[in-house]
C-alpha cells in the first residue's frame, strides 16, 4: 500500500474556487412534520428561494439534509423512539426518494436543479474515496447543480457510521474550501445554560468550543445529534479557516438572514490561520480507527520537529488496525496528544516490539524501519483541537508479552 503523505494530496489541499461556498446543515426537526411525518413544504420553499438568491449573488451552495429516516417511517409502520437500527435503515429507503422529490420539485420552480450524494464513513475517512467524492461535488456545482449530500443510511450500522450530519456538514465544507457552514436546528442557537432555565442567554460569538461542550447536551427527537455534534462540527470547520453559523431556520431568508447579522444566532469564528489540509485530514476524524498508549518520557517529549513514534515507545493499543489507518495517541496519564498515519497493522506492531533489537526485514519478510508513525504523518495536538476520550482501560492490549 502507497503511503500517504502531505505530497500525495495536492487536489485536497489545492484550492481553485473562484466562488463562494455555503454548506448548509438542515435537521429532521426542520424538514419533517412531528406528528404526521410528511414534507414540510413551507420551510423547504423558503430555504430553496434563498438558496436560489444566495447563487444569484454568486455564491455555491451544498446542503447536507437529514429527513430519510423520518420521512419514511409512516411507510414502514413505525415511530423514531421505536425503531431498531433494521427499521431506520428500512425507513431510509423509503424515505430518500419522498425527501428528495420534494427538494427537486421545488427547486425547479425556483430555476435550478439538485442531485443526491449519498455517502458512508469510508467515503469521508478513506482518502481515495473522499477526493472522489470531493471530484463529485465540484463538479454539480461546476454544472449549476446544488449538491444535497446525506449519509447512506440504508447500508449503514451502528458501528460503521457517521452518526450524525453535523460532523458530516463540516467534512463536506473542509472537502469543498467554503467560506461558512450555517446550521440550521430548532432554537436561535447555542445558550449558556438549558434554553429552558430562567435567565438563559444566547452565546453569540465563540472563539473556544471546548469552553462551551459541557453546555452542549441533549438530542432532539427526530435528529441523531445535538448541540454537542454541532460544537464539534463547528470546531472542525474552524480548524479549516471556515465560520460556522448556528441558527434557527426560520421560513423566510433562513440562511441569508444569518450570513449578513440581520437575524441572530452563534458564530463560530474561523482561526486565523487554518490548519494544512493534510494537518485536517489527520486531526479531524469521525471515527477512531485504534488507539496507542506511549511512554509517559516519549510524550513528553513529542513534537512536530521531533523523529515520530517508534514502535518500541508503544506500552499498549487499542482497536485491530491496519497499515495507514489513523490513530489516536495518548501518554500514561490518559491524554490525548496526537493522531498519526500508521505503517504498520496493529498485529506487525505486536510482532515487532516484542523482538526487539532484530532488524524489521527478519520479523515481516520486507524491508522497513521500526518507525510507526513518522514525523512526517503526524499531528501533534494544539489547544485548537477537541481531544477523544481514552477508552475504557479494559479494552487496551498490551503491546509486548510480559512473558517475553
Amino acid at each position: 500500500m502507497d503511503s500517504l503523505t502531505e505530497s500525495n494530496i495536492v487536489s485536497f489541499n489545492k484550492v481553485t474556487d473562484s466562488k463562494p461556498r455555503v454548506v448548509v446543515k438542515i435537521g429532521s426537526s426542520l424538514l419533517a412534520n412531528d406528528e404526521h411525518l410528511t414534507p414540510r413544504y413551507a420551510f423547504i420553499h423558503g430555504l430553496l428561494s434563498d438558496i436560489a438568491s444566495l447563487q444569484k449573488n454568486g455564491y455555491e451552495v451544498i446542503l447536507t439534509s437529514s429527513g430519510s429516516v423520518a420521512l419514511g417511517m409512516n411507510a414502514i409502520r413505525s415511530t423514531i423512539e421505536k425503531a431498531s437500527i433494521k427499521d431506520k435503515q428500512a425507513a431510509a429507503a423509503c424515505g430518500q426518494p419522498i425527501l428528495m422529490n420534494a427538494y427537486k420539485q421545488v427547486a425547479l420552480e425556483y430555476g435550478f436543479d439538485i442531485a443526491q450524494v449519498l455517502v458512508t464513513l469510508e467515503d469521508l475517512e478513506n482518502m481515495k474515496r473522499f477526493l472522489n467524492t470531493k471530484n463529485t461535488v465540484v463538479r454539480l456545482l461546476e454544472r449549476g447543480v446544488m449538491p444535497i449530500v446525506n449519509e447512506n443510511d440504508t447500508v449503514t450500522t451502528e458501528e460503521l457510521r457517521v452518526g450524525d450530519n453535523d460532523r458530516l456538514a463540516a467534512k463536506v465544507a473542509q472537502m469543498v474550501h467554503a467560506e461558512h457552514l450555517v446550521i440550521l436546528t430548532c432554537i436561535d442557537g447555542l445558550y449558556d445554560r438549558n434554553p429552558d432555565e430562567e435567565g438563559a442567554q444566547l452565546v453569540r460569538s465563540i472563539q473556544n468550543v471546548s469552553e462551551y461542550l459541557e453546555v452542549a447536551t441533549g438530542t432532539s427527537t427526530l435528529g441523531s445529534g445535538g448541540m454537542f455534534t454541532k460544537l464539534q462540527a463547528a470546531n472542525m470547520a474552524q480548524n479549516a479557516g471556515c465560520t460556522t453559523i448556528i441558527a434557527r431556520g426560520h421560513l423566510d431568508a433562513p440562511i441569508s438572514a444569518v450570513m449578513s447579522g440581520e437575524r441572530i444566532g452563534t458564530v463560530c469564528k474561523a482561526h486565523n490561520t487554518p490548519a494544512s489540509y493534510w494537518r485536517i485530514w489527520l486531526t479531524d476524524r469521525l471515527q477512531m480507527a485504534g488507539g496507542l498508549i506511549i511512554q509517559q518520557e516519549v510524550a513528553d517529549q513529542l513534537d512536530d520537529s521531533g523523529n515520530g513514534i517508534v514502535c518500541y515507545d508503544v506500552v499498549s493499543t487499542h482497536g485491530s488496525f491496519q497499515k495507514a489507518d489513523v490513530l489516536h495517541v495518548y501518554d500514561e496519564k490518559g491524554t490525548e496528544i496526537a493522531r498519526g498515519l500508521c505503517n504498520f497493522s496493529s498485529d506487525e506492531l505486536a510482532l515487532i516490539a516484542n523482538r526487539p533489537g532484530e532488524p524489521v526485514e527478519d520479523i515481516l519478510g520486507y524491508r522497513s524501519s521500526p518507525t510507526l508513525i513518522s514525523k512526517d504523518n503526524l499531528a501533534v495536538l494544539a489547544t485548537r483541537h477537541l481531544p477523544w476520550e481514552q477508552p475504557d482501560k479494559a479494552v487496551w492490549q498490551q503491546t509486548v508479552d510480559p512473558e517475553n
